[in-house]
């Protein structure tokens, strides 16, 4: 099966549907077929592999565009990759996985399973974030 997403204003995904590999036998065909069905034919879309997370595909294969697009997520045509919102204003784009990463490294241990970003905290120490369950910086 293919996935294809359909772009709204600002290269948004609106949704993301899937279409048979017997009639999206190339991402053009499956483009087609989408705006057909819609009777959409300026429909904005772009496929999307349901395997690819951080730029690896799961099943060993060949990932494409970085990510797989989820509503929400935005096109990003420099890069053509699905990039998802950035959970906190400091976390940072990876190049090369189009994920968001935080400015801290997550801290390592079985202490620290159980850890949140904590916004607030970065700000007033940008040496910390995480916080485990009991609120404490690890």
């Amino acid at each position: 099966m293919a996935h294809f997403a359909r772009l709204g204003i600002g290269n948004i995904v609106e949704r993301v549907e899937v279409v048979s590999n017997d009639i999206a036998t190339s991402e053009q065909s499956g483009i087609t077929f989408l705006q057909e069905l819609y009777n959409d034919p300026y429909g904005v879309w772009r496929q999307s592999s349901y395997n690819t997370v951080g730029n690896i595909h799961g099943l060993g294969g060949t990932p494409f565009r970085k990510n797989h697009a989820g509503v929400g997520f935005h096109y990003d045509a420099k890069r053509d990759a699905f990039i998802s919102w950035r959970p906190f204003n400091s976390w940072i784009l990876d190049e090369d996985t189009c994920t968001w990463k935080p400015p801290v490294a997550r801290p390592v241990g079985q202490e620290t399973i159980y850890c949140d970003w904590d916004e607030k905290l970065y700000k007033s120490d940008n040496t910390k974030g995480w916080v485990n369950a009991s609120g404490e910086s690890p």
